[in-house]
């Protein structure tokens, strides 16, 4: 019989249907599949690595892996991305310009604007989901940062987390920078690690790798031949710099010569590998006032020394990765799918300008520049501790300007230096070298043309439409004709870039640019004009002697601003604006025994430039009475000992214990390390540190027992900016060590009595909002 017109559930059966099954024919509906052979694909994004930083682009840092695949597949020369990191990812997981897909800044930020929205947007299709609904396996490994920092914690919304956004498994932080030894945390897929101590040896770059690998090997143990996507988004080379050991070793006394011969040499070799004409000229060093390297010679013995030693961590934390991706492609050989594996390689912005002209030994106090002589700055840690895990540090810009050689400026900025980057496609099944085949393409190719490449070598389509909603149009164009054939021309013939009011607009060869200086008219470019078929390192001004080509550039950056949604433009001061809903986190909160580690930036709220109070409530309930009375708090017993809560780790924090009978307060200034400690009577039911704001941004610390204060701490820097990086920890000093001593003596030293719960309660904020602004925005320059 036909089924009945009332009948549900039956809608799409494409079988039959009948009272029974003898009289029913069954049906199954299938997954997706990929297209028959489509590749593997692998993205390998670096943070904050310049141009010349690896052999195929001039380096030299042993990067053996990178030196094979540039032999076999093909460097861009002239391959351009955003000035900073969040818009980067965005627009190579989207293939939309920055703005239009939301990220005109970092995810640290909340001006309330739509080029700002900083979350991926409901009609906003990314690659990974492209391709998981084509069939394709999909994992991330490392730094998102493209979430809004006030949505990381766990009571947040996960709308831009990775797994709602076409991931199938990820593991790696959603923060826009992370200690290497000590993250603060990390997520697995949707969830976070409540990670306590990490174990000897651990290392970021390693515990990513190892999870990339053990992804790609469940596959295989599931499905022999199903493709998979891996985006493996490195933390490094963001600071705080930090390498291990034997990296660090291989480097030792390499850089000796300084950043002035170090460019010379890599400019040489950029020549000579074909990378750039004979002929190329390349600016001795960057002189404008606040971007300006010293002249290496002009530095003492003593800074030298230490600015060499950076240079050497930094060039480990390279070496590292370039093993990283070597590991990966031994898997590959060993699976035999090298062979039908799209790999690329490519970073999100140029080197950094943060270290300032100098360097830093700690990491967070020296970018929150505030006008204050007594301000703590670098800290003049021991040399000897320079990229360890006790120490966050950064080297000073002159090797930052050695990172984008040949060109100018830096990351943030819309010159070369800070959006001219290395990318090497290889691909030996779809991208087969001729002989006569350098493999170098030298034609215009941008950050938004991966998506749309990489989905033309998958043989797949873009769809129009995401979750109902028209998706917006790609922005790149496929490189993939450019990629098979240097004859080939760029299809990508114009380009707009904004970057907190530097601007850049590349036309055909021609590019028009803009540096912002602090101060200055937001809406009042000095444009410069550069030929950057004739002068890729944009050194000679054109714009006085081609006036009309500078004003059609400047007109079509304006149309094209109002096209991808740049405007309004800001700067840096409107920026760190956030959304008010937000004030709700310096709510009091009590937290329990149990309560995993709280995020960073929930954290912070509790105690940024405000008076404060910590109350640790011990004791638990005894038996009940003969007489039947209630339970009756016992208090602090002889005995009893550990962490009651620790905020923080080797970068700057607080933390109070019990020790011995003492109750201890110490306080980690951005790795200077001050405590007092004093006997706590048994029987103590609550011990209390008050916090009090100071002038010049100091915190007054006492510490009661039972209301009666029994001990001060005064005259303490306060943690501001980004610090405390790791959140508030219950009962014990989790994953960074606030104390060192303490660490290595107890270890992450869990409360051995009876602690019923930690109640922050936040007083009102003390600190100037002048003072409060410009720190800010530096903490905002620190998450770049």
């Amino acid at each position: 019989m036909p089924v009945p017109p009332h009948a549900r559930g039956y809608e799409s059966f494409a079988g039959s249907i009948g009272r029974t099954s003898a009289d029913s024919t069954p049906n199954w509906t299938s997954p997706a599949t990929a297209p028959a052979g489509a590749p593997n694909i692998v993205v390998v994004l670096v943070d904050d690595m310049g141009y010349s930083d690896i052999g195929p682009y001039g380096s030299e840092i042993a990067t053996p892996t990178l030196d094979r695949l540039a032999a076999t597949g093909v460097r861009l020369s002239n391959y351009h991305t955003t000035p900073l990191c969040s818009p980067s990812r965005a627009a190579l997981l989207t293939g939309i310009n920055p703005h239009r897909a939301g990220f005109g800044f970092v995810a640290n930020a909340d001006p309330g604007y739509p080029g700002l929205r900083l979350e991926v947007a409901d009609d906003v299709l990314t690659l990974p989901e492209i391709l998981r609904d084509n069939g394709y396996a999909t994992y991330a490994v490392g730094k998102w940062h493209l979430v809004r920092d006030a949505t990381m914690n766990p009571a947040a919304h996960r709308n831009s987390w990775p797994t709602q956004r076409g991931f199938d498994r990820y593991y790696g932080s959603l923060e826009g920078l992370n200690s290497f030894y000590y993250p603060n945390q990390l997520v697995s897929d949707s969830s976070v690690v409540d990670v306590e101590e990490y174990p000897p040896g651990y290392y970021l770059t390693d515990d990513l790798t190892d999870k990339a690998l053990s992804y790609i090997k469940d596959l295989r143990a599931h499905d022999a031949t199903k493709p998979f996507f891996l985006y493996f988004a490195h933390v490094a080379m963001h600071g705080p710099l930090q390498a291990k050991a034997q990296d660090q070793a291989k480097y030792r006394g390499r850089y000796d010569e300084g950043w002035d011969e170090l460019r010379r040499k890599r400019f040489a070799e950029q020549v000579a590998q074909g990378l750039f004409p004979p002929g190329t000229q390349q600016k001795p060093r960057n002189t404008e006032p606040g971007y300006e390297a010293a002249e290496w010679d002009s530095l003492s013995a003593a800074e030298q020394r230490r600015y060499a030693r950076y240079m050497e961590v930094y060039a480990g934390m390279v070496d590292s990765i370039d093993q990283s991706l070597g590991r990966i492609v031994d898997l590959l050989e060993e699976l035999g799918e090298l062979d039908n594996t799209v790999i690329v390689f490519t970073s999100d912005n140029g080197g950094t300008a943060e270290g300032g002209p100098e360097g830093t030994r700690s990491y967070f106090a020296e970018f929150a520049h505030i006008d204050d002589p007594d301000w703590v700055g670098d800290v003049p840690h021991d040399e000897e501790l320079i990229g360890t895990a006790k120490l966050g540090v950064h080297y000073p810009r002159g090797w930052g300007q050695a990172s984008n050689t040949p060109f100018r400026f830096y990351k943030g900025q819309t010159f070369a230096g800070g959006v001219r980057v290395p990318l090497i496609v290889s691909w030996p099944k779809g991208l087969p070298r001729k002989d006569d085949d350098t493999g170098i393409r030298h034609e215009y190719a941008y950050v938004t043309d991966l998506a749309p490449t990489l989905l033309e070598f998958a043989g797949l389509d873009r769809p129009s439409v995401r979750n109902g909603l028209p998706a917006k149009d790609f922005d790149g164009v496929s490189a993939a004709a450019l990629l098979r054939d240097a004859s080939e021309p760029t299809l990508h013939t114009e380009q707009y870039s904004e970057m907190t009011g530097h601007r850049g607009f590349y036309r055909d060869g021609w590019k028009l640019l803009s540096l912002h200086e602090a101060g200055s008219d937001l809406d009042a470019p000095d444009w410069q004009l550069f030929d950057v078929r004739a002068d890729p390192t944009e050194l000679h001004d054109l714009s006085a002697q081609y006036p009309d080509k500078a004003a059609e550039l400047a007109a079509a950056w304006d149309e094209s601003a109002w096209a991808n949604t740049v405007f309004p433009l800001l700067t840096r001061a409107d920026l760190f604006r956030r959304r008010p809903e937000e004030t709700r986190l310096a709510d009091p909160v009590r937290l329990l025994p149990g309560t995993p580690t709280l995020e960073r930036y929930r954290s912070q709220r509790l105690i940024a430039y405000r008076d404060f109070t910590i109350t640790a409530e011990l004791g638990a309930a005894t038996s009940p009475s003969r007489t039947g009375d209630r339970s009756v708090p016992t208090g602090y017993r002889d005995g009893d000992e550990g962490v009651l809560v620790a905020h923080g780790d080797p970068l700057g924090g607080y933390l109070l214990y019990i020790e011995h009978g003492e109750v201890v307060l110490g306080v980690n200034s951005y790795g200077r390390y001050a405590s007092v400690g004093t006997p706590l009577p048994v029987g103590t039911r609550s011990v209390t540190v008050r916090a009090t704001v100071r002038p010049h941004l100091r915190w007054d610390f006492v510490v009661e027992a039972d209301g009666t204060p029994l001990a001060e701490l005064t005259d303490q820097v306060q943690l501001v900016g980004m610090a405390p990086w790791t959140g508030i920890s219950v009962g014990v000093d989790a994953r960074g060590p606030v104390s060192w001593d303490l660490r290595e003596r107890r270890g992450p030293f869990r409360y051995t009595g009876a602690l019923r719960a930690i109640t922050y309660t936040p007083g009102p904020i003390q600190v100037p909002q002048a003072t409060i602004d410009a720190v800010e925005r530096e903490a905002e320059f620190v998450a770049e």
